[in-house]
């Protein structure tokens, strides 16, 4: 089965080879696997965008964003989708957001300069080179999608995409002029270029055809106008909304539900009004009487489906998630939408990061701590393990509490779980010496000795005179003097095949200078002072001796 990174890592040969819609589909698919990785969602955004799909693009980047706050290719991929959707003021505030996070960022800066540039009058000569929408077109045309397969192409696009100012010096590259020359004739028209045409005038758009309403009856004619008198106010409202006069447009959908009132559209224009002007509660009563009014007068499911996830919306920015990811799944029951069920992935992972952060507390995970150590105690093993892993809950940042753990899994066998903890205990705190030595003293009882040796080291490294690891060290070295004796030959033969899946080990034998040192131990076994004498192939070889690949007499 194929795996979330293997699905990343497709999307991303995709999208360099400018096949856009497979990147997505491979970044969807890693998606479906591992919805909490901002990466994926982030690498999509750049898809969409590459493919001129901006609203899809900035909500993945949103998405990207609640995964992880503090990731600024985030508020880039953000940036460029509201720019491309010429959402200036948006595009500008999200580039500034992420410079708070990385101020020198260069994306970030060049991005937020490219929209100032455009908002004031439009871009430079160059800036638009090699976009998005440039790259589009390009893989369209068959003369030049063939040279964009090439990887000094490939390289030298990403260099002026990253840099325009090298645009001048990338024109000394044949296959580069070549391809700028390619760009300035139209297809099939390389040898003759038409002379230049005036643009075609806009076409001016015809006349809406007039309904007939000579067949209908004095009611259905009634019908008929009223319907049209709701429309009109809706579309005046809908321009009021667009020139930002949301006190007017509001008045002029009244009206038009005045004239209708079995037109749900008009209750979720309003809706649309309030979530813009950050009127959450007045948006989720008008997307609620939407979906009432739709329902008695049998409106779309598509339609009703909208009003919901705009309620969701709505929740979302008051905080109530649990309402916000209650109304997605109602949009959702009621027409199944893509944006939708990505807003819903969204919500349930700022969720899951809102109940996580809530339910810690320092007092809680203290008074956990110490039921943990009075069943310890006790030698009541699963109750303890029980107890540390509440107070982990409580308080994910404590290494001490981690150590316990480990100490009362190593008690119920769980040698994996235990040393995953100490791990985290160790991230948390890398001089917390205590955690070196429990360390060390698992990988001996699981006679990963070259392990143990290193565990123990790095914590005499921090304190020199921790009894702990020096009594590990010293049971370490004994075991691996006397340990191997008592061993049989199959025994032995185990623990080198158990040492050789080491990573670490790996890297040991496969060194051909440690290779070569062997060679010439085995030819004269006597050298070995001399070999030992640099601190770092003494490691090594000790390492080796340890996990029983060196046999010593």
């Amino acid at each position: 089965m194929t795996t979330a990174e293997e699905h990343k890592a497709l999307g991303n040969t995709a999208l360099q080879a400018g096949n856009f819609t497979k990147a997505i589909e491979e970044y969807s698919a890693a998606i479906r696997l591992d919805g909490t990785n901002h990466v994926y969602y982030s690498n999509r955004s750049a898809a969409y965008l590459s493919k001129d799909d901006a609203p899809n693009a900035l909500e993945d980047a949103n998405a990207c964003i609640a995964l992880n706050p503090t990731f600024v290719k985030g508020y880039s991929r953000k940036g460029a989708a509201l720019h491309a959707l010429k959402r200036y003021n948006d595009a500008i505030a999200a580039f500034e957001e992420g410079l708070k996070i990385a101020p020198g960022d260069a994306a970030l800066i060049k991005g937020l300069e490219s929209v100032k540039q455009e908002q004031k009058g439009g871009p430079g000569p160059v800036s638009g080179l090699f976009g998005p929408e440039m790259m589009s077109n390009m893989a369209r045309d068959p003369r030049l999608a063939v040279m964009l397969q090439d990887p000094d192409i490939q390289a030298k696009i990403r260099l002026v995409q990253s840099n325009p100012e090298m645009l001048q010096s990338i024109l000394q590259d044949p296959k580069m002029m070549k391809l700028f020359s390619l760009m300035m004739v139209a297809p099939e028209e390389e040898e003759e270029k038409p002379a230049a045409r005036a643009p075609a005038p806009a076409p001016v758009p015809e006349p809406e055809p007039e309904e007939d309403w000579s067949q209908l009856s004095p009611e259905e004619r009634a019908e008929k106008e009223k319907q049209k008198a709701a429309n009109e106010m809706k579309k005046k409202g809908n321009d009021l909304y667009k020139d930002k006069k949301f006190d007017e447009a509001l008045a002029a959908y009244d009206q038009a539900i005045a004239i209708d009132p079995t037109n749900m559209a008009f209750h979720s224009n309003k809706a649309a009004v309030y979530l813009t002007s950050k009127q959450y509660d007045e948006c989720i009563e008008a997307c609620m009487k939407a979906v009432e009014v739709g329902k008695e007068n049998r409106a779309s499911f598509e339609d009703r489906a909208k009003a919901y996830a705009r309620a969701a919306k709505a929740y979302q920015k008051k905080g109530d998630l649990e309402k916000a990811i209650e109304m997605c799944n109602e949009a959702q029951l009621e027409s199944y939408d893509s944006a939708t069920q990505r807003l819903l992935k969204t919500l349930e992972l700022e969720k899951k990061k809102a109940d996580t952060l809530a339910y810690q507390d320092d007092a809680k995970a203290e008074e956990a701590k110490q039921k943990g150590n009075d069943f310890f105690r006790a030698q009541q093993w699963p109750q303890a393990v029980e107890q540390y892993e509440e107070a982990v809950k409580r308080a994910p940042k404590n290494a001490a509490i981690r150590n316990n753990l480990a100490a009362a899994l190593c008690k119920i066998m769980d040698f994996n779980g235990a040393i995953r903890q100490i791990e985290e205990a160790l991230a948390l705190d890398p001089k917390y010496v205590k955690a070196y030595a429990r360390k060390g003293d698992i990988e001996m009882y699981r006679k990963e000795f070259h392990k143990a040796m290193d565990s123990y080291n790095k914590g005499l490294s921090i304190e020199p005179d921790n009894k702990a690891c020096l009594e590990g060290l010293s049971k370490c070295r004994t075991a691996i003097q006397m340990g191997r004796r008592n061993m049989t030959a199959e025994e032995k033969q185990e623990q080198a095949a158990h040492a050789m899946a080491d990573p670490e080990i790996q890297s040991i034998v496969s060194d051909p200078i440690v290779q070569q040192v062997l060679r010439d131990l085995q030819e004269n076994p006597a050298s070995i002072q001399q070999v030992m004498q640099d601190a770092n192939m003494r490691s090594k070889i000790e390492k080796l001796i340890a996990s029983g690949i060196i046999e010593t007499a």
